[in-house]
């Protein structure tokens, strides 16, 4: 089951000679492949975030009490 805007983009490549198809579809491979990676950068990044916040908050801590002991 294909959602109308892939019906479409078949359609369209169908339209066009087997060479340039070949070329489509090879930039559609590369440019997918970009988004899966995109996608699970993202998945990580939200995973981790909240470990992120709070080691930045840690840090600032630290900070702030390694001046308040120095002065």
């Amino acid at each position: 089951m294909s959602s109308p805007a892939i019906t479409t983009v078949v359609k369209m490549m169908e339209s066009l000679p087997v060479d340039v198809q070949d070329q489509v579809a090879d930039h559609l491979r590369e440019y997918i492949n970009e988004l899966q990676d995109e996608i699970q950068w993202s998945k990580s990044f939200e995973r981790t975030q909240q470990k992120l916040v709070a080691a930045a908050q840690r840090a600032k801590q630290e900070i702030a009490e390694g001046c308040e002991t120095v002065t």
